[in-house]
């Protein structure tokens, strides 16, 4: 019996001492190897070692929580016992719950066994090649890491879901420097469960480094108009994660301040936007393949051909709305490709920008948003020319989405989303 299962059932064991006739409960092992780099130079290369518990009881209709990292016979104790003290002190509220039984399940993705030699390797001939391809560019940090885990969940409903599986991931910061001359800090990075391929060509590494490049002695913007922005598929995945959340997730729906409360099954976004998530598409690396709830993830097409198809409920707010749940956490982001190309959604653009980033507060409730356009670059005639600073973007969630000018065929495949660029009108671009 393995370690895992045996902490699994001392959860049992104190949970059924203590007389709880309802409940759930995760327990996890986890290991990571990782290697730290330093302006240029291996720095650190450590293993870290994590267990973890979390378990939800139920008295009547009140819930209590608790999780922690001490997994010794006290420690399991212990925290059955917090998650009691919690429920008793808790409100009443049958609406929280788990799914009934989903059966015995073992879930096993990714690679279990490391090669950290080739991941050495890969890792140093990334940084020889930006040293020799890319001068201007300074790496500040870089984290090459192999995470590996193992989880058992089981609730009084007969689940016992089990993951086991691994994944290498790599991140990357740095700048560029030419003289006195510095650009803002840049940020890249992937997962995957293979190292077939070099370092430069996995999501859209080369991509960041050349235009980090190109960012050295940036323009402000003159002025303020409205235009077309082109977001980066890091850029778009952020902004579809903003308006998701403010539209379609369980919280706006239980408060009732989603625009789309009740939209579902009507367009609410252009024609050309389809949103899914789904963790078994071959180009995630550790798809989800279980909710918190309880369920066996199934994959969700949240808005197909503009159209909304859904919410994305979790079963308290299905329980709460009386809507339909989503049997998905919403982790494994994939949006459709278009058909043209980026040089040709750049080429069709007037006056606007290419966005990078974006840096700015949670849109209000009607989907406003306002904030700093990060690593960008202007577009003026359909080309891209020069890099931009202190210029802000301005507009309305819902309506950048039902506006958009066109989405590449091109997709940047991360190990964990899938996006391509996304280019939408009516943005208010103003400089000082």
């Amino acid at each position: 019996m393995s370690e895992l299962r045996t902490l699994a059932d001392a959860f049992d064991a104190a949970l059924q001492e203590a007389k709880i006739q309802k409940y759930t409960y995760t327990v996890s092992t986890s290991e990571k190897q990782e290697l730290n780099v330093e302006t240029g130079s291996f720095k650190l290369m450590r293993t870290v070692f994590n267990n973890n518990g979390s378990v939800s009881v139920f008295l009547g209709a009140k819930n209590g929580a608790a999780n922690g990292n001490d997994l010794s016979p006290e420690g399991i104790r212990k925290l059955v016992a917090d998650a009691i003290a919690a429920a008793e002190s808790a409100p009443e509220d049958p609406c929280h719950d788990f799914g009934p039984d989903q059966g015995q399940k073992v879930f096993r993705q990714g690679v279990t066994e490391p090669d950290l030699d080739r991941f050495l390797d890969r890792t140093k001939e990334l940084l020889d090649l930006i040293a020799r391809d890319y001068p201007k560019v300074r790496v500040m940090a870089a984290i090459a890491a192999f995470d590996r885990w193992n989880w058992i969940s089981r609730n009084t409903n007969g689940t016992e879901f089990e993951g086991i599986g691994g994944q290498y991931s790599f991140s990357l910061e740095f700048s560029a420097m030419e003289g006195e001359q510095t650009t803002g800090i840049d940020f890249v990075g992937f997962s995957t469960g293979d190292l077939d391929t070099p370092f430069i060509e996995m999501s859209d590494v080369r991509k960041h480094l050349e235009d980090v490049q190109k960012s050295l002695n940036p323009e402000s913007v003159s002025g303020k108009f409205e235009g077309t922005v082109i977001f980066t598929p890091g850029c778009g995945n952020q902004f579809l994660s903003m308006l998701l959340e403010n539209y379609a997730t369980s919280g706006v729906i239980i408060d009732g301040t989603s625009l789309w409360l009740n939209k579902v099954g009507e367009k609410v976004c252009s024609d050309s936007l389809t949103v899914k998530f789904d963790p078994f598409d071959a180009r995630i690396v550790m798809g989800e393949r279980a909710t918190q709830d309880g369920y066996l993830t199934e994959p969700v097409t949240v808005i197909e051909n503009g159209v909304l198809n859904c919410h994305m409920l979790n079963l308290y707010a299905a329980n709460k709305t009386g809507r339909p749940l989503t049997k998905n956490t919403g982790w494994d982001l994939v949006v459709e490709p278009g058909t043209e190309s980026f040089e040709e959604l750049v080429s069709s653009v007037d006056k606007g920008l290419l966005v990078g980033g974006f840096s700015g507060g949670q849109p209000g409730t009607n989907g406003e948003f306002s904030g700093v356009a990060k690593n960008s670059f202007l577009i003026e005639n359909g080309k891209v020319t020069k890099a931009v600073t202190e210029t802000m973007i301005n507009g309305n969630l819902g309506e950048a989405f039902a506006h958009i000018r066109g989405i590449s065929k091109e997709q940047i495949c991360d190990g964990g989303s899938v996006m391509p660029y996304i280019a939408v009108d009516g943005i208010v671009i103003s400089g000082k």
